[in-house]
């Protein structure tokens, strides 16, 4: 073992290589759009704060869609130095083309649009080399002080992708705990010892390529991987233990120590807003307000800033802060008041994976405030000007959290919006004219989840932003909208009622004496799955959502019912749908209702699935034909 130790110290890839294209197994080959060749990464623990990791990664790429994978992107801070880097290309028959070392690739900063400072940085490089297949290979050694959580192995690392050799190595100290959790059937370490080091590896080959399919599930939600981390760790002299959610809560507060003082102005301010208020709930809503007209949020990642929030003064004088410092702020603020309120941290953005409760880690990457009120707590997103207090929504609701109290942390579920909840309904009147266009007054009242983007269009955009998002809010050949009005109505429930007048030319279908009228004139399902597939994997709806809409169309005089659509009602695990559709006196009467949950189906459902998305759309996309009367 002390051999696999010294072989830190040299290059991975002292000896020749057989690189060509032509060695990998068809295997291998068969649907993968790159191959990993090689894999390796190896971290040398010295102490919980100090760490040495070799990385090791060769590519070969197979065709234009693995071209992501043809070029080299690492981070590094003041945490982490990249010590040595470096990169070789070879082309089809393994033929070395090129090398790259460090000054000759791009050292950019990772600050953008929303950042005032990070330190963070990255080092790029491509060879941007086109002819396929080709194989690139690169090599990086970083020194980590302050560590604060290990990679995860993933032996099949992305779709379209095969393994020809994967090794994943953690060297530590005996007395050192590593943890670690497979998950989807990955396999356990070989643990061995060699004097005071013990040594755990993963090892796979020869793993053809695997393609997640659309509707499927996340990646890591199928694929085998290990989740690995330290239980003591310790990051610019802030020492912690993550074996527990307790104890790693009791690490963020940690960091918060000493950060809840107000400045006197400030606390001053406070008394003043909410002193003469009786009601907790209001005092928060006014606090939450008063935050959001002093404040913005800008990124602030510099050294432990990237872990530990800047004090309220720094915040009330600056009047910005990144989520940590605004929400240790609302606490702040909220505590002057006299209201108890929790710093939470979380897993932000709306596709985010749920986080692996049972593997106490640093899986976070946002922190909101909670004001615990009983069994009706009020959350708070600081980071936002315009959101309603309570509301979470897609960005940080339905998941579970970390909230910090001065026990440590435990986790709590957000907010979760049912299809009650999301809702869109949606009244039309509208009438139709013997030339086909379509004149009509759209009525739309969104609700929750679904009030997003007009609040987005309403609060955020710029004048060409909502006129690009008016012109792509329906699936119709052409329309205009001349008028557009907004109203919302804030809360836990967030809602926006939109007003539009809408004209299409050319909506009905004209022929001869016929007319031919979809009355499901916004709303239509383009939903359609293929009939021929084989289904792998389950099939995954996220949200759930119900629309309602009511629909009349006004029609010319002296037409008459030809052919009509019969009325549909569905009722069954993948959702429920209703439509009617009838003529009087010169009047379209339509109604349609669907309702879908979020939920997670075998492929043995998937025939079943295929029928429901087709009656929608059948239904959804069904035309009346008019007849002139003689």
């Amino acid at each position: 073992m002390r051999t696999l130790i010294l072989l830190l110290l040299l290059p991975f890839c002292a000896g020749a290589q057989n690189y060509a294209a032509d060695a990998i197994p068809d295997s291998l080959r068969k649907g993968a759009r790159a191959v990993l060749r090689e894999a390796e990464v190896v971290i040398e623990v010295k102490s919980p704060a100090k760490a040495i990791v070799r990385e090791h990664h060769v590519y070969t790429v197979l065709e234009n869609a693995g071209e992501n994978l043809g070029g080299f992107s690492s981070w590094y801070d003041k945490f982490n130095t990249i010590d040595e880097v470096s990169g070789v290309l070879y082309d089809a028959r393994g033929k070395q083309l090129k090398k790259a070392r460090r000054k000759d690739m791009e050292d950019r900063s990772y600050v953008d649009d929303a950042s005032l400072a990070d330190d963070t940085r990255y080092l790029a490089h491509d060879f941007y080399y086109r002819n396929y297949p080709y194989t690139v290979d690169y090599q990086e050694q970083d020194d980590i002080n302050g560590i604060t959580h290990f990679e995860d192995w993933l032996p099949l690392t992305t779709s379209g992708v095969s393994t020809q050799h994967s090794k994943y190595v953690i060297i530590a100290p005996n007395g050192y705990d590593v943890r670690w959790l497979a998950m989807n059937g990955a396999q356990s370490p070989v643990i061995t010892t060699d004097g005071d080091k013990k040594v755990y590896t993963w090892e796979a080959r020869n793993l053809p390529a695997r393609t997640l399919e659309s509707y499927g599930p996340r990646w890591r939600d199928v694929m085998p991987y290990v989740l690995t981390g330290p239980s003591d760790f310790e990051v610019a002299g802030y020492k912690g233990n993550m074996s527990s959610w307790e104890s790693y809560g009791k690490f963020v507060e940690l960091l918060r120590e000493g950060r809840e003082t107000l400045p006197e102005a400030v606390r001053r301010q406070v008394h003043a807003l909410v002193d003469t208020v009786k009601d907790n709930r209001e005092k928060v809503c006014i606090l939450y307000r008063y935050l959001q007209q002093n404040t913005h949020y800008i990124n602030l990642s510099l050294g432990i800033g990237g872990w530990q929030p800047f004090p309220p003064d720094y915040v009330a004088t600056k009047k910005y802060g990144d989520c940590k410092a605004l929400s240790n702020y609302m606490v702040a603020l909220l505590k002057e008041a006299g209201i108890p309120a929790r710093y939470v941290v979380i897993r932000a953005r709306e596709d985010a994976a749920p986080i692996v409760e049972g593997f106490p880690s640093f899986q976070f990457n946002h922190i909101v405030t909670c004001v615990p009120m009983g069994k009706d707590s009020i959350w708070l997103e600081c980071t936002s000007q315009t959101e309603s207090p309570g509301y979470m929504g897609s960005f940080t609701g339905g998941r579970k959290a970390l909230l910090i109290d001065d026990a440590g942390g435990h986790l709590v579920p957000t907010p979760v919006y049912t299809a009650k909840d999301n809702t869109r309904t949606r009244v039309v009147s509208a009438k139709v004219g013997p030339d086909g266009n379509l004149d009509a007054d759209v009525s739309t009242l969104y609700c929750c989840i679904r009030q997003e983007a007009p609040h987005a269009m309403m609060k955020e955009m710029a004048a060409d932003d909502r006129q690009k998002y008016l012109n792509n809010l329906f699936r119709l050949p052409t329309y205009s909208i001349d008028k557009n009005h907004y109203e919302e109505q804030e809360g836990a429930h967030p809602s926006v009622t939109e007003q539009l007048h809408v004209v299409a030319p050319g909506y009905a279908g004209v022929s001869g004496k016929r007319l031919f009228i979809a009355p499901n004139v916004f709303d239509r399902s383009n939903t359609r799955l293929s009939s021929d597939s084989v289904r792998k994997y389950d099939y995954v709806t996220y949200r759930s959502f119900s629309d309602v809409d009511s629909v009349q169309i006004a029609l010319p005089a002296g037409y008459q019912p030809e052919a009509m659509p019969k009325d549909v009602a569905i009722d069954g695990r993948f959702g429920s749908y209703r439509c009617s559709i009838r003529v009087d006196n010169d009047r379209v009467v339509y109604y349609r209702y669907l309702r879908q949950d979020a939920g997670r189906y075998p492929p043995s459902d998937y025939a079943a699935l295929v029928n429901f998305y087709e009656q929608l759309y059948k239904a959804d996309n069904s035309r009346i034909v008019l007849v002139k009367k003689k």
